[in-house]
């Protein structure tokens, strides 16, 4: 993990099914690209909500 990122929950939805997934990033763009780089163009991202620290 690098300085300074943080963990963001990602909602997307694939083949009619929303789902979620925890992306740790820097940013929630880096958040977005690192779920595209995994997942593909296919899912449809629908949020990025950075996750309460607990």
């Amino acid at each position: 993990m690098r300085c300074g990122e943080q963990c963001f929950i990602v909602t997307y939805e694939i083949a009619g099914e929303q789902k979620s997934a925890p992306i740790t990033a820097g940013t929630p763009a880096e958040a977005r690209k690192k779920l595209r780089r995994t997942m593909g163009a296919e899912p449809d991202i629908i949020a990025v909500r950075r996750e309460k620290a607990k």
